[in-house]
């Protein structure tokens, strides 16, 4: 029988979405994988929201409609014809169904958008109870005086306990954060019986995307990325003045409505969003269903990046303007931003240590992709290090650093002219406010960043002149930046080559103690385990010497990152069965690593099925303590390393975080110039882990 917690509240807009993704990252990385099942949905018919963001970012498995019950409109006709005990009876059924295929269950109660409160919470607590569910308890804390609050907890409490239901804890949510601290004052009186933490109002997530107004409108993007789509929006403004009006009234964020038939406006919305004067709107809804006037569009057409989305709708604007007032603002898988925001405040303002302890919550040994980087996250956070990116115009960069200083990751610094930068930031509604951002060419460190690069350099002849020009490049001004103490670590490449990137680390920051040849590892989060496979990514040919210091770097990463290194070293053949000079490469190089590091466990030469099979590990390698456990799969060149981690996280869909070079004195690390915003967030948490290392 799995575990199980109850989300009710007793009342609606309490923030439902924000905790509900607080408590599944909570439970995922405790147990890897969680079920998530709604009784009652609000429409048997319409998709349900939060079904939605739950099944996508943690990959349930399941069909929307086997993660409901009924819809409350089910409910309501069933009530009506005296069936009641019914749907309940098929709840429990059901919900026993789920539990029989998770570890843990989190049920998530009633929205109150139909029947009434007293209704609503009677269900509830009924299915609660049925369940023999402990209840967290939701209160909402908007737009409520702090006596209102503590009566609201009070209440909800009271009532659960009445109907017979275990409080496991309490939430207050959507608290003005001027009123936090009174709050939490007031109701720490309830703690003596179960927790009651109080969680701000973020106004953030109350603001629709301009992809939900769109979907809303069902209108039509006439230009435009549909990456803006995503751009949160602060406020509406009806363009219904002149242009020098219009444009007195704009604000960051805005959602500026104008009649079809306005060119003037349209094409004077255009220029604000491309002039630094003005705020940045986020998007352009042209109402009346009018065609775009032929100038106009060609105006349009001839612009190489149109600055924001331009949607039309046949509506009048009255009748416009009051569907966008009406679009609920929904958290959806895609919303990499508010996802992030949502965790962080709840991570923020409840003991999740304690709230772990109120339900019982135990820790598996299987490893998730969500739940290794969540630990990465909470290492990163528990030392925060500097980290530089030197791309700061690069839009992926700009997005990846919103997100880590949104989630308390890192402190950054951004290289780069500072007004090219917030360009680029505020037409990608990046908020920038909290970075640093440094231009090479106008910095007080520039002269003595070019004195001690010449002095590290002196022996090849490197003269003050030439290195003034090195240090005007971003790569080479972050690499001096981490090696002068001035930041933690670098993360490079998105918009250079893999020299660009680290032939600055070899000639400034250099090789650790000990280690002859700088070497990388991919990460490879499998579905429930991370394994580390070396080198793919920079040495072509190792020879022997080589292979054994990359495998011995790649044990102290995996190690580093909570990996227990067991090392294999692969070739073609396994033992003794094979002969030939790369098979001897490796036999000597596992040799060498013996002897250097006596304490790891190594094995080889072993074939790769045999490393990571135990079956075939014992027929191949009988009694090796590596043969079918190994964690650490050590490539014995470029070719066959790079090919095999693509192979891996293509066929299986395994994430591969990477490389992460190692044997540098201090965390360098590459960027593939594909890569995703995901992907510069991994490599800059990874540094930062490495930096702790260092």
């Amino acid at each position: 029988m799995a575990d199980r917690l109850y989300v009710a509240s007793l009342e609606p807009r309490a923030g439902r979405s924000l905790v509900t993704l607080g408590l599944m990252e909570l439970l995922t990385r405790r147990l890897g994988t969680v079920g998530y099942w709604r009784p009652i949905v609000p429409s048997s018919s319409e998709p349900d929201h939060r079904i939605e963001l739950i099944r996508r970012r943690y990959s349930l498995g399941a069909a929307p409609r086997e993660l409901f019950a009924f819809g409350a409109d089910e409910v309501a006709d069933a009530t009506a014809e005296g069936r009641s005990d019914e749907v309940f009876k098929v709840i429990l059924e059901r919900a026993r169904a789920i539990e029989e295929r998770f570890p843990f269950v989190l049920y998530d109660g009633t929205d109150y958008t139909g029947s009434s409160a007293a209704l609503e919470f009677e269900v509830n607590a009924r299915i609660a109870t049925d369940l023999a569910a402990p209840v967290l308890a939701l209160v909402n804390g908007a737009e409520r005086s702090t006596d209102d609050v503590v009566d609201g907890v009070r209440i909800a409490r009271e009532s659960l306990l009445a109907e017979g239901c275990t409080v496991a804890a309490t939430i207050v949510n959507r608290v003005r954060p001027g009123q936090l601290e009174e709050v939490r004052s007031e109701v720490a009186a309830f703690a003596s019986e179960s927790p009651v933490w109080a969680v701000p109002e973020v106004p953030e997530l109350s603001m629709p995307t301009v992809r939900e107004i769109l979907d809303e409108l069902d209108a039509d993007q006439l230009a435009g990325s549909t990456v803006d789509l995503d751009r949160e929006v602060s406020s509406v403004k009806i363009a219904a003045m002149s242009l020098p009006n219009v444009l007195s009234h704009l604000e960051d964020g805005s959602l500026v409505i104008v009649p079809g038939d306005r060119p003037d406006v349209i094409v004077g919305a255009l220029a604000s969003r491309l002039a630094t004067t003005y705020p940045n709107i986020a998007a352009l809804v042209l109402t009346g269903g009018f065609s775009l006037q032929p100038a106009v569009e060609q105006l349009i057409e001839g612009l190489a990046d149109v600055p924001i989305p331009i949607l039309a709708v046949p509506s009048d604007t009255y009748t416009t303007a009051r569907r966008v007032a009406a679009t609920p603002a929904v958290i959806r898988a895609s919303s990499e931003r508010k996802i992030a925001t949502a965790v962080t405040t709840f991570e923020e303002h409840v003991d999740t240590a304690e709230l772990e302890r109120r339900i019982e919550v135990s820790r598996t040994d299987r490893v998730t992709p969500l739940m290794f980087e969540y630990e990465l996250v909470q290492r990163a956070r528990s030392d925060r290090k500097h980290i530089v990116l030197p791309e700061g115009e690069d839009e992926r960069v700009l997005r990846a650093a919103e997100l880590l200083t949104r989630r308390n990751v890192v402190e950054l610094t951004l290289l780069g002219e500072p007004e090219r930068v917030r360009a680029r930031a505020d037409a990608a509604g990046v908020d920038l406010s909290d970075l640093r951002i440094v231009d090479p060419a106008e910095s007080d460190r520039l002269e003595e960043f070019a004195s001690r690069y010449a002095a590290l350099r002196e022996h090849k002849g490197v003269t003050h002149e030439f290195a003034l020009e090195t240090m005007l490049d971003v790569s080479y001004f972050g690499t001096m930046m981490v090696h002068e103490g001035l930041a933690d670590g670098m993360v490079s490449g998105a918009a250079h080559t893999t020299q660009h990137t680290i032939r600055p680390a070899f000639e400034i920051i250099r090789t650790a103690p000990g280690v002859s040849v700088v070497s990388s590892v991919f990460l490879m989060l499998l579905a429930d385990r991370v394994l580390v496979y070396g080198d793919c990514a920079v040495n072509p040919e190792p020879d022997a010497e080589a292979l054994a210091d990359i495998a011995i770097s790649s044990a102290e990463t995996a190690e580093n990152f909570g990996i227990e290194a067991r090392v294999a070293m692969l070739s073609y053949s396994t033992g003794e069965s094979g002969k030939g000079r790369a098979v001897e490469e490796v036999r000597r190089a596992t040799e060498l690593v013996r002897e250097r590091r006596p304490d790891l466990e190594v094995d080889g030469p072993i074939q790769y099925d045999a490393a990571v099979d135990a079956s075939v590990g014992e027929a191949k390698l009988p009694g090796s303590n590596v043969a079918g456990r190994a964690t650490v799969f050590i490539f014995p060149d470029l070719n066959t390393g790079n090919n095999t981690y693509k192979a891996v996280q293509r066929s299986s869909g395994a994430t591969a975080i990477g490389p992460v070079l190692q044997g540098l004195n201090k965390p360098v690390n590459d960027l593939s110039r594909g890569c995703l915003v995901d992907d510069i967030v991994n490599t800059v948490t990874i540094t930062a882990v490495q930096a702790q290392a260092s």
